[in-house]
């Protein structure tokens, strides 16, 4: 008999591995499988609960690192070691007691690093040994392809290296926000800053990218150019020509109408000297990578590449796409021909009809070769009746359309459209006119048709026709470039090489795809939204004053450049290929760490501190005298303590106490008073409430005795 046990990344993951297969039981914590003829001797699917298990935190190596202190940086534990993340401990438990009876054990998480690093840490921390691991590997969670998966399980050679380059990635970001985010907060302090600043290998250098567009806009001045522009009125109607000349100078302008004898507001006669007109194909878009998606969902309907990936994820779930946490945007013959087999029914699921143009498999979207890990995102095979796509919320009905469209375009025609060029001279001074005018819609009928008012067509003028003419010397205004959208700054993250100099950083940037990864682009987005580094109006984004004094205090250093972020990736993939070390990598964070402890300080001294407009700028004023000495009771951050906390006074206090935040008036009262009134919201096993006392010791005590009376 053979004990087999899989291993999901979360439960909605599980019970969709679990349809795929006939069930025997399910509990809270596992679901058993018949045995059938994948699993012989049936098998149990078990799960993770997001990051069931994470790295310890700073305490949990050292008390004293509790404290935020210049002095004990850098924060670099001899081992770094991982705990069960917190609420989590009865589903772990299970975990490990499955993985104890198991012969076999099968990571069935998320195809991916982060994947490879769930799976991984929970085993490690299992301390379950010398067991075979499997690996399925698949990208879509319909039955057919799940079956397909366990049947054909991989080794877990290409998974343990995930898993190093993940541990890598994971124990180094873990060093710079830990020590960066406390150097960089202690010495604004000491300037008067009341809040802190969170400080990330990616984050840092995506908000600087915001700053400099903020900079471009601010230091923008707008200058004035010239250009002269020709009204024409044919027979067959008016149109508007310019002529090739854009220039600063009016006088310049000027002294061209001059040349030709021509006056502005004077009528004057035309020649159409050439009409140019040439048909152009567009091809359909290729195929949805995440990025693309998201740029198209934030530009359509203003979603966040956020709620985008979320809203994809569901799909997924639903097994209407295939896996969205894809770079790829290229599929294999093997998904083509199950696309070309379910054609009529996608149409028919669309509501549109159309001949394909061919079913044979196009290299601008079926390449192999390009396909690494995941392909694009295409529909599955479960095609849903009208009545599903109904029963989908606004965003997955929108989402899927988009999907759908943009898999089917590829068997459509091309959008064909004829461009016009007329040339107008007057006087021998030429005139430019364009114009486009739509010739067969094509693959473009089956997307929603833009809001926009397509430009008016051009008259139908001929070679020769005289035309009356007006001219007028026209002045405008330079623009500033715009904000960001969200969509924007996912396309700006993955192309941030443009906006670098050196040639050889260009092309790392260019092979790692900037800045983050497809997983984990919109989730640095809702970071720094948190982290009130930047705001988002109307889906413009600004930075903020937290944010601007970020990245003047990281000006120059490696955190404002994407340079180095794309290298520590390069290398990373490396590890990922079995070419580089876990432990090379590790050793480099540590002296970047100690270069940065040096150079902080003098760099820091231009800073200007601004109002954040945070709620911890009282983080400095004394809250109450301390009840057991002459100090002063102050916020530590992360608790409240005396003035003389450590040197020879012991009074702290938690900031937060059976689930409910203590504010800074509570701990007044306490200290002022020794008791509070009775107090809302605790919790235990249930919600409670009670008064809170001092002991003798100075020790916050539940006061139930007040409560009753």
């Amino acid at each position: 008999m053979t004990r087999v046990v899989i291993l999901a990344e979360k439960p909605s993951q599980a019970k969709a591995y679990a349809e795929a297969f006939s069930v025997q039981q399910k509990t809270k914590t596992y679901i058993q499988l018949k045995p059938d003829a994948t699993f012989p001797d049936g098998a149990f699917i078990t799960w993770g609960v997001g990051h069931l298990v994470e790295l310890k935190e700073p305490h949990d190596y050292k008390p004293e690192w509790k404290r935020w202190k210049l002095e004990q940086l850098p924060i670099v534990p001899d081992r770094f070691l991982e705990k069960v993340s917190k609420g989590k401990w009865e589903q772990f438990k299970e975990v490990k007691r499955l993985f104890q009876y198991a012969d076999v054990i099968v990571n069935a998480a998320d195809v991916d690093r982060e994947g490879s690093n769930i799976f991984y840490s929970i085993l490690r921390l299992t301390g379950v040994k010398g067991k075979p691991i499997k690996r399925l590997w698949i990208n879509s969670l319909e039955k057919d392809e799940v079956r397909e998966g366990f049947r054909n399980l991989r080794d877990n050679d290409e998974d343990l290296r995930m898993f190093d380059e993940a541990k890598a990635r994971q124990i180094s970001d873990w060093m710079v926000g830990i020590n960066a985010s406390r150097l960089f907060t202690l010495h604004l302090q000491k300037k008067g800053f009341g809040s802190y600043l969170s400080i990330g290998r990616v984050q840092s250098p995506t908000v600087y990218l915001i700053y400099q567009r903020h900079k471009e806009i601010e230091n923008f001045k707008p200058e004035p150019f010239y250009q002269i522009e020709g009204q024409f009125q044919s027979e067959a109607g008016a149109y508007k020509g310019l002529a090739e000349i854009k220039e600063k100078d009016k006088a310049k302008v000027q002294a061209l109408m001059d040349k030709h004898g021509l006056k502005e507001k004077q009528e004057e006669t035309g020649i159409v000297e050439k009409v140019d007109k040439k048909t152009k194909h567009m091809k359909s878009p290729k195929l949805h990578s995440l990025s693309t998606l998201q740029s198209v969902a934030n530009r359509r309907w203003k979603y966040t590449p956020s709620q985008t990936l979320k809203t994809m994820q569901k799909l997924y779930e639903k097994r209407l796409v295939s896996y969205p946490r894809t770079d790829c945007n290229f599929i294999t013959n093997s998904e083509f021909n199950y696309l070309v087999k379910n054609l009529d029914n996608y149409q028919k699921a669309m509501n549109v009809s159309f001949t394909p143009v061919s079913t044979k498999p196009n290299k601008r979207y079926v390449n192999g070769s390009k396909v690494q890990e995941h392909y694009a995102i295409i529909p599955t095979k479960t095609v849903p009746t009208q009545k599903k796509i109904e029963g989908l919320s606004r965003e997955e009905r929108n989402i899927y359309n988009e999907v759908m469209a943009t898999t089917l375009a590829m068997f459509h025609g091309d959008y064909v459209y004829e461009e016009t060029t007329i040339w107008t001279h007057v006087r021998e001074l030429p005139f430019k006119t364009t114009g486009r005018r739509d010739v067969k819609q094509g693959w473009k009928e089956l997307f929603p048709k833009p809001k926009k008012e397509k430009e008016p067509l051009l008259p139908n003028v001929q070679n020769g026709e005289q035309v009356g003419a007006n001219l007028e010397i026209k002045e405008s205004m330079t623009k500033p470039p715009k904000p960001y959208t969200e969509g924007q700054l996912i396309n700006m993250m993955k192309t941030c090489g443009k906006l670098v100099d050196d040639e050889e950083d260009v092309e790392i940037l260019k092979e790692v795809e900037g800045l983050g990864t497809e997983a984990t682009r919109s989730s640095i987005i809702e970071t720094i939204k948190m982290q009130k580094y930047i705001v988002v109006r109307k889906n413009n984004v600004y930075v903020t004053n937290k944010g601007i004094m970020l990245c003047e205090a990281i000006e120059g250093t490696l955190l404002s450049s994407p340079s180095m972020t794309a290298k520590w990736e390069a290398y990373l993939k490396k590890i990922g290929s079995g070419e580089g070390s876990k432990q090379m990598f590790i050793k480099q964070t540590n002296q970047f760490i100690d270069k940065l402890i040096q150079e902080t300080p003098e760099a820091i001294q231009n800073v200007n501190i601004r109002d954040t407009g945070e709620e911890k700028k009282d983080w400095k004023e004394p809250i109450a005298k301390c009840p057991a000495c002459s100090g002063q009771i102050m916020d530590r951050y992360k608790f409240y303590a005396c003035s003389n906390y450590k040197k020879e006074c012991t009074v702290a206090f938690p900031k937060r106490l059976a689930g409910k935040s203590l504010t800074r008036n509570m701990i007044k009262t306490l200290c002022e008073k020794g008791k509070t009134r009775v107090l809302k919201g605790f919790r235990g096993k249930k919600k409670f409430s009670t008064a809170l006392m001092l002991d003798e010791e100075y020790k916050i005590k539940f006061d139930f005795g007040k409560q009753k009376a």
